[in-house]
């Protein structure tokens, strides 16, 4: 900006530099005139002369004898600024400008003058008023923003300090410049308005609770709180985008929120508020947050961006500093308090609670306000969930026309995803930019590809291995395990065509497998998984089940959380360790575990998806959570026909079965499918190397092993006449072991 009338010509050390803040401008220069009337005396107290660049810096000097002479020579220092023509010609610069600044606050203080100027909120000069700052603060806090403003002052700066590498101010520096020194002592109290508004943050160790600020530790105010000091009507960072308010936000505020936004209005403006959002991930938080700005009539600005906070631990702090200088309030989103929660260092937000704004927080869990103070926090505010009807709405008015034809679809994915609202336009933001119509597949593929499924250590993933017509069941079992399947698919005409959501909390469908080991209860799992299309996820309960006291039931619930926000399978294996009997309460142990039994049962009914639990041990089982079961399919070892299926399906199509006498096999060993396969594989490795990869001697030697390895006694007898070459194996076995 060009200089005018009321502001000298020169303000910092490079040339036409000027802030559209007169106050900013003034101190500004103040702070230049000292440092270059001080690099003056440094050049006489080092007892050399500028040479030939009257413009050059002084040599810098041992620190300790610097600090030496700077108490031999105060005096002497006073007399040279008065006699050095240099130095008199700065000096008589500053008392100027002193003076003018003098005529100018007289002048606005004059009844019958009008004001000669106005601070604009947010600015360099208006933050004196509002802070109430005397002039050695006002001096300090434009030391503060020259580097900021100017890139040759860090230099001057250094050279002053004595220190190359010192190219921020530091309170020494302010000392050393100002004519009252003793005044900037009270700078030091970290709880000083410059530092406890941020408007100066020490860099590195600079500060401490209990020792004030480091005298020589460099200080600087942030660049964008420079900006914004130096012209407060510049537009915001990029990092912040305005929260606009309208009628339609306004409908998305509960009811009981209007207490919050009253507080809102009345807030004394000394300290820092947190309003939290409560919704699941993708819901519409900035619409709640419209909404009450709009009944508060708050102006608002959304944080869009976060650096990494490791290495930019005061980015937060800055943006804060920045709205309050900008008179707005700061929403942050589910992303960005999720990065803060990731942050386990220290408390978050205690460094801004002496900040007065108010920030709008966006969580997805009450666990993530659990390291605010909670003196800073204000009620909380829920965003209400998309109901199904809602979700089709929103589908049908996104996507509109190009949705013809896909009604049932949108009603089943309504169901399936139970999507918020943002996420359901993130999703139809990708849609509407696929060519011509937008199929069935197109929609479910796409719903599919957002589910973010996060269980951590808690559950893994499991890519279903069999088809349909692996598994083998008796007509009963086999019977009921299609029943799962029709209504696992009839679940959204049943829940929402029919009614049924309301009394039954739109549960989905959960279903017991019992049996023995290697009867195919895994196996029907991931058949169904790849039936239904569901992504089945396996629950590791050495993961879920904790032996502190209340860690299970939180770690539950953290898996049906996520679990519930689309249809998929949770498989919990060995389900007795979970969903044992409840005991007799004869200590607290036995209290607890009988609570998480008890939350166990209310999640499992009001759990969405499909739930599988299996077990070796039904028996075990607490009987009220049988009664909850949807369906309860026992799986007995197989007869002798579904063997012979099983021995079928398990060998390998690629090999030659012929000689293989599987009537034989499944008539005389009654084994699980489990155990079949396992023999099967077994006699495949030991004959992989030979030219019959297959034979029937390899399949009696591994059907002996199996019999060993599950410690089941089997006669002879029962080999017929592969009796003898089970008896030549026992024989060398024996001989070995001797």
């Amino acid at each position: 900006m060009k200089a005018n009338r009321t502001q000298p010509k020169t303000i910092a050390f490079s040339p036409d530099l000027q802030g559209a803040d007169p106050g900013a401008n003034y101190w500004m220069n103040q702070v230049t005139l000292r440092l270059r009337r001080e690099i003056c005396w440094a050049w006489h107290e080092r007892g050399i002369l500028p040479g030939c660049d009257a413009g050059g810096l002084p040599p810098p000097m041992d620190k300790a004898s610097a600090s030496l002479a700077m108490a031999r020579h105060w005096d002497e220092k006073k007399r040279f600024f008065v006699a050095d023509p240099t130095a008199a010609y700065l000096t008589e610069q500053l008392q100027e400008a002193e003076r003018k600044a003098v005529e100018r606050k007289a002048k606005q203080s004059n009844p019958g003058s009008p004001a000669e100027s106005i601070s604009i909120g947010g600015s360099f000069g208006w933050v004196l008023e509002k802070l109430d700052l005397d002039t050695t603060a006002s001096f300090v806090l434009a030391l503060g923003l020259l580097p900021a403003f100017d890139s040759a002052a860090g230099s001057v700066m250094a050279a002053c300090i004595n220190d190359p590498a010192m190219t921020h101010p530091t309170l020494a520096l302010a000392q050393m410049l100002w004519d009252e020194p003793e005044e900037v002592l009270k700078l030091s109290d970290p709880f000083h308005p410059l530092f406890r508004y941020g408007l100066l943050h020490p860099i590195g160790c600079g500060s401490s609770l209990h020792g004030g600020v480091d005298w020589d530790g460099p200080v600087r105010v942030p660049a964008l709180v420079a900006n914004q000091l130096l012209f407060p009507k510049s537009s915001l960072a990029r990092a912040l985008a305005t929260v606009t308010t309208d009628g339609g936000a306004a409908r998305a505020v509960t009811e009981g929120s209007h207490l919050v936004a009253s507080r809102l209005n009345f807030q004394d403006g000394d300290t820092l508020c947190i309003v939290p959002i409560l919704g699941p991930r993708g819901s519409a938080h900035v619409e709640v947050v419209r909404g009450l700005a709009g009944l508060a009539n708050r102006d608002v600005v959304e944080l869009k961006w976060v650096p990494d906070l490791s290495e930019n631990s005061h980015f937060l702090d800055t943006i804060a500093v920045v709205c309050w200088l900008k008179g707005v309030d700061l929403f942050l989103g589910q992303d960005v308090t999720a990065m803060l929660n990731r942050e386990k260092q220290g408390t978050p937000f205690l460094s801004l609670r002496s900040i007065p704004i108010n920030i709008f927080l966006g969580i997805t869990e009450r666990d993530h306000l659990s390291r605010i103070p909670s003196d800073l926090l204000l009620p909380m505010v829920e965003v209400p969930v998309f109901s199904y009807g809602q979700r089709i709405a929103h589908w049908e008015n996104r996507l509109k026309a190009r949705t013809l034809g896909l009604e049932g679809a949108i009603e089943e994915c309504s169901r399936r995803f139970r999507y918020e609202k943002e996420t359901i336009n993130g999703i139809c933001a990708g849609l509407e930019k696929l060519p011509g119509p937008i199929s069935e597949k197109n929609l479910f593929d796409a719903c599919r590809a957002e589910m973010d499924l996060d269980m951590g250590d808690l559950a893994q993933r499991v890519i279903p291995r069999f088809e349909d017509e692996e598994l083998v069941l008796p007509y009963k079992e086999d019977l009921q395990f299609r029943e799962i399947v029709k209504a696992m698919n009839g679940l959204t005409r049943v829940h929402y065509g029919w009614g049924t959501a309301r009394a039954w909390n739109e549960s989905g469908i959960s279903v017991l497998f019992g049996g023995p080991p290697g009867t195919g209860k895994t196996m029907a799992a991931e058949v169904l998984a790849g039936r239904l299309n569901l992504p089945m996820f396996r629950i590791d309960l050495s993961q879920v089940v904790n032996k502190y006291i209340g860690e299970t039931e939180k770690n539950l619930k953290k898996l049906f959380d996520t679990a519930d926000a689309s249809d998929l399978i949770l498989f919990f294996d060995e389900a007795d360790a979970l969903f044992g009997r409840r005991t007799e309460v004869k200590d607290a142990h036995d209290r607890y575990a009988n609570l998480e039994i008890s939350y166990m049962l209310e999640r499992m009914e009001r759990f969405k998806g499909m739930a599988i639990l299996a077990t070796n041990r039904k028996k075990d089982l607490d009987t009220a959570f049988l009664r909850r079961l949807r369906f309860i399919v026992d799986f007995p070892l197989p007869g002798a026909e579904q063997r012979k299926a099983i021995w079928r399906q398990v060998i390998p199509r690629a090999l030659d079965s012929s000689g293989i006498d599987l009537n034989f096999l499944a008539r005389q060993f009654p084994l699980a499918g489990g155990h079949i396969r396992s023999i099967v594989f077994n006699a495949c490795l030991q004959g992989a190397n030979g030219k019959e990869p297959l034979t029937m001697e390899l399949i009696i030697v591994a059907v002996k092993r199996e019999y060993d390895k599950i410690n089941r006694a089997v006669s002879l007898e029962h080999f017929g006449p592969y009796a003898d070459l089970v008896r030549r194996m026992e024989h060398e076995d024996a001989r070995h072991q001797d």
